[in-house]
């Protein structure tokens, strides 16, 4: 068994209860199973995580294995990790993987810095596989790093999208009943087991197939089966909702003063009212917006020369390894004044972003050049603004490499 470094806190203390846990109940159910709990007293369950990634998928019909086809260039089992690697109370991940996939799978845990992984090889069924994770865990072994849980949760690898209150959810009812379920489609919102019996009706199954496991291994075993990447189609489900998630806010970076009359910023006003559902934000901070992970920037070039404040921000994400995980976008706009600057001019001193373009898409940032025609007349200059605006939506929103390094013209 090969093992890493286990990440987040020791787990704690899990809630009896299940119905009703929302909003205040379950931020303090989090709390107790993260460690709070403990300073109290309370007896808190070890909870782990089993993910068995030994299928062929066969029925994606492709030759990859399904955990390990790509979104957005990164191996689908890297977004589920993830999922559960942000859940602060599971404290070990074991992944069941093929012997022919063992050194793929390294590869994966430590290109996209995974911590908290353990892996075992996989068995010729599923079950077979869940056992090899199981045992894992119950060995007591010298040099392993994997402690004894009282919860295990059992998660397909190709299930990116759990969130950390139907987990809890799940774990709360384990601890009561011994196992527990969830059942979910792939594309929803959290569905409450209060108001449609959803977790209740998939208890029995989760203890009948709780029963099939070797009753040596003295867990409460959660099955939860929901939100499950099968087809091709689910692929690109799943990446229009990854790629939904990351645009919801976008970064405006200015070479000028706030309080400064400057056509850029009109255009961040034009992108807050034509973008209502995204957050847009000025990047006066910018290392602080970096850190909390915006993965878009719109940088307004306008007392520099024509890319230097793009090359600024370009040094600052490479850096900070922010695009490890997602593709980040950099639209790079330029204002052309044909009275000022001859069109042929300009636009030969802006082609060089095709060479800046291939240079950072290395790293997984996607750049892309915006020129905004800057007319005298008022109403022309409003729709040229708006046309920008619509293009960094659909630039940010769409993630399109075979873009990148192009100019567009609104």
């Amino acid at each position: 068994m090969e093992s890493w470094p286990p990440g987040g806190s020791a787990p704690a203390e899990a809630g009896r209860r299940l119905r009703g846990l929302r909003g205040a109940d379950l931020a303090a159910s989090a709390s107790l199973l993260s460690g709070a709990g403990a300073e109290a007293g309370c007896s808190a369950p070890a909870v782990a995580a089993v993910l068995p990634a030994g299928g062929s998928g066969e029925r994606m019909g492709v030759p990859t294995p399904k955990q390990f086809c790509p979104i957005l260039e990164r191996p689908l089992i890297s977004y589920t990790l993830q999922a559960l690697e942000r859940v602060s109370w599971i404290k070990d991940i074991v992944v069941a993987v093929t012997g022919e996939n063992m050194e793929a799978m390294k590869c994966i845990i430590q290109r996209y810095q995974h911590k908290g992984i353990s892996l075992v090889e996989s068995g010729v069924t599923r079950h077979r596989s869940i056992f090899n994770g199981l045992k894992a865990l119950a060995e007591d072994q010298p040099n392993c790093r994997l402690s004894k849980p009282e919860v295990v949760i059992i998660h397909d690898a190709v299930r990116p999208f759990v969130e950390e209150d139907v987990l809890l959810k799940v774990v709360t009812a384990a601890k009561e009943h011994g196992a527990a379920g969830a059942i979910r489609p792939l594309v929803s919102t959290v569905i409450s087991p209060s108001v449609d019996g959803c977790l209740d009706h998939s208890l029995e199954r989760a203890r009948h197939r709780a029963s099939e496991m070797p009753q040596a291994f003295l867990f409460d075993v959660i099955y939860e089966a929901y939100q499950q990447v099968t087809y091709k189609r689910d692929l690109y489900a799943a990446e229009s909702i990854i790629k939904e998630r990351i645009s919801q806010q976008i970064c405006v970076v200015m070479d000028t003063k706030e309080d400064e009359e400057h056509v850029g910023h009109r255009l961040e006003e034009m992108l807050k009212n034509e973008l209502n559902h995204v957050k847009v934000t000025s990047g006066r901070d910018l290392q602080q917006i970096i850190l909390e992970q915006c993965y878009n920037f719109v940088c307004v070039n306008v007392m520099t020369s024509d890319f230097e404040e793009t090359q600024k921000l370009l040094n600052m994400l490479e850096e900070s390894n922010l695009s490890i995980l997602y593709p980040v976008v950099v639209i790079s706009v330029q204002f052309l004044d044909y009275e000022s600057v001859p069109f042929g001019q300009k636009m030969e001193n802006l082609m060089q972003i095709r060479e800046f373009a291939k240079e950072v898409k290395k790293r997984n940032i996607l750049l892309y050049g915006l020129l905004v025609y800057y007319p005298q007349d008022e109403q022309k200059l409003q729709e040229s603004l708006r046309q920008g605006a619509t293009i960094i939506a659909a630039l940010i929103k769409e993630r399109n490499p075979g873009l990148i390094g192009q100019l567009l013209v609104a």
